[in-house]
């Protein structure tokens, strides 16, 4: 009785712990999004004030991945990219987050 508790409680828990592996080559049809801001060099968006974009390439995959979670829950709240994480899969993101942690 106690294996089967035991296995049952792993096998519940597995989703829960389960991480997608990134992919940086699969994100290269993925990028269209974030070049338009992130890669152009002392970026400002204007909306919904003046805001400096943060340059991403070279950030630690886990700290663009844990970003892009952020808004995509509402824990972080800049309106265009909770709109973009928000449209984004697990798997979407940890293949940006290798991409942009590649570089």
């Amino acid at each position: 009785m106690f294996k089967q508790t035991v296995l049952a409680a792993l096998v519940v828990a597995a989703p829960l712990t389960a991480h997608a592996q990134g992919n940086a080559d699969a994100a290269k049809n993925k990028v269209s999004m974030c070049v338009g801001c992130h890669e152009i060099p002392g970026y400002k968006a204007s909306f919904p004030s003046v805001y400096s974009v943060p340059k991403i390439a070279g950030q630690s995959a886990k700290y663009i991945e844990s970003a892009l979670q952020a808004y995509r829950k509402g824990d972080r709240t800049h309106p265009t990219m909770r709109g973009i994480a928000g449209s984004l899969s697990d798997q979407d993101i940890a293949d940006l987050a290798a991409y942009y942690g590649a570089k």
